[in-house]
């Protein structure tokens, strides 16, 4: 195939994606663009995403990543009030933290076995492989969710191997914009990682000092 023959074949392919999963793929980037710097609008923008690709994926047939939206517009606004300080904002605002080996461990294997199980009932009626990555996609994001709504670190190390799955799950069903996003979010997550790790520094570094004072 000739360069000008590639390039036709991707123009034909962005221009085939519906506006709805570009306006979806926009919001979710804005959501994490956001949660980077522990802005709580990304919530707003997380609930708006997931409500548009509720509505896809169910047309696209991935049961779980549909129901997966539904937990996503709920942990957004949970997130909103935690990350807000719940009743107003002259509540401190939350901190960044760590989980303990024992959490992490608790948590990776009780997403693992309700992947495993979730994706051997739904695959009983579609049958093949896809069924359990979309329940491991949809359990570990739901992990992870809930530790970028509790301000956990580790949530990005999470979320660089969930969203690199995602990206070739998404792929292989046509959602080829939102898999581009995915390879996207694992580069974000990176940052994400890294700015949150500072920022934890400086909180026990001030800690640190009101002690000592």
């Amino acid at each position: 195939m000739t360069t000008a023959g590639a390039l036709d074949v991707i123009v034909a392919a962005l221009a085939a994606i519906p506006p709805a999963e570009w306006a979806a793929v926009a919001l979710a980037l804005g959501y994490l663009l956001l949660a980077v710097r522990q802005n709580a609008w990304c919530w707003a923008c997380a609930i708006a995403s997931s409500a548009i690709y509720l509505v896809l994926f169910a047309q696209g047939g991935l049961v779980m990543q549909s129901a997966l939206q539904v937990f996503y517009i709920g942990m957004g606004v949970y997130g909103w009030r935690a990350w807000r300080g719940g009743a107003g904002a002259s509540v401190e605002a939350l901190p960044v933290t760590r989980w303990s080996a024992r959490q992490h461990a608790l948590g990776i294997g009780l997403a693992l076995v309700l992947s495993v199980l979730n994706g051997w009932i739904v695959a009983r009626s579609q049958g093949g492989l896809v069924p359990y990555v979309d329940s491991f996609v949809a359990w570990v994001s739901v992990l992870a969710t809930w530790m970028v709504a509790r301000k956990v670190l580790e949530n990005w190390l999470y979320w660089m191997v969930v969203d690199t799955v995602a990206a070739a799950l998404y792929w292989s069903q046509d959602f080829h914009a939102t898999a581009g996003l995915y390879v996207l979010y694992v580069v974000i997550a990176v940052r994400g990682y890294f700015a949150w790790r500072a920022d934890l520094a400086r909180s026990v570094m001030t800690a640190t000092g009101r002690a000592r004072a």
